[in-house]
């Protein structure tokens, strides 16, 4: 079936272990390419986007307190502060 695969990152240029367990994750979720960095540097770029959002205003649909959201808010779509989108997706 899989077998544990020596990768070179592209970032950094180490060699890891792309294994057998994670060849299967990917195939289960339909993933077509190979990791192309180590888990180092993966978590370098995901930190580094997390940390350069853009955050916007908006107010909360529910309960009507001030929140910030990652994305541009439309007035066609209701927006929730993080309390209220959590109950709300705890009863859905």
């Amino acid at each position: 079936m899989f077998e544990d695969k020596t990768l070179v990152c592209k970032d950094c240029g180490a060699e890891f272990v792309f294994s057998a367990g994670e060849q299967e994750f990917y195939a289960e979720k339909g993933f077509q390419n190979e990791p192309i960095r180590c888990k180092a540097c993966r978590n370098a770029r995901k930190s580094q986007r997390n940390g350069e959002k853009e955050m916007y205003d908006a107010v909360c649909a529910q309960c009507g307190a001030p929140t910030k959201i990652p994305f541009v808010p439309k007035n066609d779509r209701p927006i929730y502060c993080s309390a209220c989108f959590q109950a709300r997706r705890a009863n859905h």
